[in-house]
This record gives C-alpha cells, sequence and structure tokens, in this order.
C-alpha cells in the first residue's frame, strides 16, 4: 500500500513551473468583485472578441500543483473557445487554502451547496452568467483530479446550475471528509457503495431534476487515483439518474472503451471513457492544434477538450472550411464514434 507521505512527493515531483515553454502568453484575465468569497479563491475568465449572444459557459477546474493558466494552455479550452464564441471561467486554488494547489473536494465545508469554495464557484458562475447574458441552460463544468472531484462536487451540490460535466481521473461526491481520508480513496480504499454515494448527491440539495448529464474519463494504469473511483461515480449518478447497472452500449477503438448508459427516454446520461494503460491525467489529441501534452496532459490520440464540446453542443452549426486540419476533423470523428455524425449524401 503506498503512503500518503509517496503520494504527495508523486504529486510535487510533477509540478509545473508558471509557464509552458514556447506558448504565448496567457489570454485569461483576473475575475474581480465576483462575491464574498467564501472559499478565498481566485478567478480568471476569459470572453472571446466572437462570443456569441448569449453564450455558453464552461467551468474548468486544474488539479493539484497546476494554475489555471498552465491548465488552460495544455488543455486548449480558450483556443476552442476562440473557434466557438463560448465563455469561459477557470476557479484557482491559493497555496493558503492547500499547499499543493488542489481544490479541497474531501473538505465537507468546502464541497456544501453555498459554503466554503464551492460557493465561491458558484458566486464565480453568477458573475459570468450576469456580465455576458449566459444562456442559464448551457453552463457546463470540467476538471482533472481534485478539480474533477470538485466538478463532481459542483454537479451534486447545484444540479440546478450545470447541464452537464466531465471528470477526469476523479473522485465520487463525498467519499471522504478528512485528507487521510481522501489518500484512502485515491487507492481505492474504504470507498462506498453505489446506494450510499447515490444518497449523498441527493443530500446535497433538494433538487427534484432533471439532473446533469456526466462523463467520466480515466486510464486503467492510473495509480495516483485509481480506477475504481471512475466505477464509482458512474454508479453514483446511475442511481440518481433511475438507471441499472448495465450501460446500453459499449464501443472499443484503439485504447479507447466507451460505455453509455441511457434513460427511459433514450437519450445519454453517463459515459465512462476508459483507456488501456494511460497513467494520471487528461486525455489529448494533440493532432486537433487544441493542447499541448505535459505532465497530467497525455496525447493519447483522443481530446476530452473536444469531445466535451461536441457533446455539449458547442460546436458551430456549420463547420468552417478554414480549419479542416484541426478541431473540425477531430469532432466529426467524434460524432462518428457516437453515432451521431449526418449521413453523407450519396
Amino acid at each position: 500500500m503506498r503512503s500518503l507521505s509517496d503520494t504527495v512527493r508523486r504529486l510535487s515531483r510533477r509540478h509545473f513551473a508558471t509557464e509552458v515553454p514556447g506558448s504565448s502568453p496567457s489570454p485569461l484575465k483576473p475575475l474581480d468583485h465576483f462575491g464574498s468569497n467564501p472559499g478565498e479563491l481566485r478567478g480568471w475568465s476569459y470572453v472571446p472578441p466572437g462570443v456569441t449572444p448569449s453564450p455558453a459557459l464552461v467551468v474548468v477546474l486544474h488539479g493539484c500543483t497546476q494554475t489555471a493558466a498552465i491548465y488552460d494552455t495544455c488543455s486548449g479550452w480558450s483556443r476552442l473557445a476562440d473557434e466557438y464564441g463560448f465563455a469561459l471561467l477557470l476557479p484557482e486554488q491559493v497555496r493558503s487554502n492547500n499547499s499543493n494547489l488542489c481544490f479541497n473536494w474531501f473538505n465537507p465545508a468546502d464541497v456544501r451547496r453555498n459554503s466554503g469554495e464551492a460557493l465561491s464557484i458558484r458566486q464565480m458562475v453568477e458573475h459570468m452568467i450576469e456580465r455576458c447574458n449566459v444562456d442559464r441552460s448551457r453552463i457546463f463544468i470540467t476538471g482533472l483530479s481534485a478539480g474533477g472531484a470538485m466538478a463532481n462536487a459542483m454537479l451534486a451540490a447545484y444540479p440546478d446550475v450545470f447541464s452537464a460535466g466531465t471528470i477526469l481521473a476523479g473522485l465520487p461526491y463525498r467519499s471522504a471528509s478528512t485528507i487521510s481520508e481522501a489518500f484512502d480513496r485515491m487507492r481505492g480504499y474504504g470507498l462506498q457503495d453505489s446506494e450510499a454515494l447515490e444518497a449523498e448527491v441527493r443530500r446535497a440539495s433538494d433538487h427534484q431534476g432533471p439532473w446533469p448529464r456526466v462523463s467520466v474519463w480515466h486510464g486503467t494504469g492510473d495509480d495516483t487515483v485509481v480506477p475504481a473511483n471512475a466505477m464509482a461515480i458512474v454508479g453514483q449518478w446511475r442511481g440518481v439518474h433511475g438507471i441499472g447497472p448495465q450501460p446500453a452500449s459499449t464501443r472499443q477503438r484503439g485504447s479507447r472503451t466507451l460505455q453509455v448508459w441511457k434513460d427511459a427516454s433514450g437519450r445519454g446520461v453517463i459515459e465512462l471513457n476508459t483507456f488501456s494503460g494511460m497513467d494520471h491525467g487528461a486525455p489529448l489529441d494533440t493532432t486537433t492544434g487544441y493542447g499541448k501534452s505535459g505532465a497530467f496532459f497525455l496525447d493519447v490520440g483522443v481530446s476530452s477538450t473536444v469531445e466535451s464540446a461536441r457533446a455539449w453542443g458547442l460546436r458551430k452549426p456549420m463547420l468552417s472550411s478554414r480549419r479542416r486540419d484541426g478541431i473540425e476533423v477531430a469532432v466529426e470523428n467524434a460524432l462518428r464514434w457516437t453515432g451521431l455524425a449526418p449521413r453523407p449524401r450519396s
């Protein structure tokens, strides 16, 4: 069993510098005066020049040892926002809250509705809604590792705010309440059963539905946050959505396996993307021109950023002919993967 101190050392060895070599200056702008900020987080935003009227909003949560700017550069979210005209919000942890810059996903006071870090993020979201006239029906969230666990917490605590979320190498909501429990859960020890985890989501708010759609991404070679957490997240949300344990479909291509659970109406509401042998990190496809590989950003030929945008309906209605080499080809491939691509004309 890996010790807690060994896990901390592994995370610390992979820390980022303040900049990615060869990258352009970050386009992110500080978000000020967004509320009482009880969690004492920083906020950053990006609103592209070509933002659409009543745009969608994507909330992006970095992982431990990372900054908002580094995460944006490596994931490619602001470049995607340029292309598709949505607004971007990137909350950021500070060392006075957590020395490793992890969001405190395990602290009950920080993941409770209207409390701590969760409320700070909610206040940032409301600030962006008012500032950019965001479409309240198109607010999405994603995060990696501790950021993935915090994204899951935000989906649970504020299901009335978010339409969908993508959880990358994350953990179930309220699966831990102390630092030592957090490290146990990361190693797969003491995870609750699906019924207990579902109950935590239901207790998080008085929401009656509809519930957010959830997409989970995890590598089978991840020994920082072991893959058992991915299945636990799926189990947590299956009960909420009222669906059984067996996926409606399973597809495999290369190292990736995609399982989809559908609700009674036939709509896909939970996805599980697993990558054979992949380590701890966010899957990327650098051939799209969106994102850079590095620590915790893994070029496996599939972009979690691109596919999340596709699943959330953020792509433009018509594909532009000026960028056939990058994002549009990737989005078309993603659509074909899920069977949603239009049939070619005969």
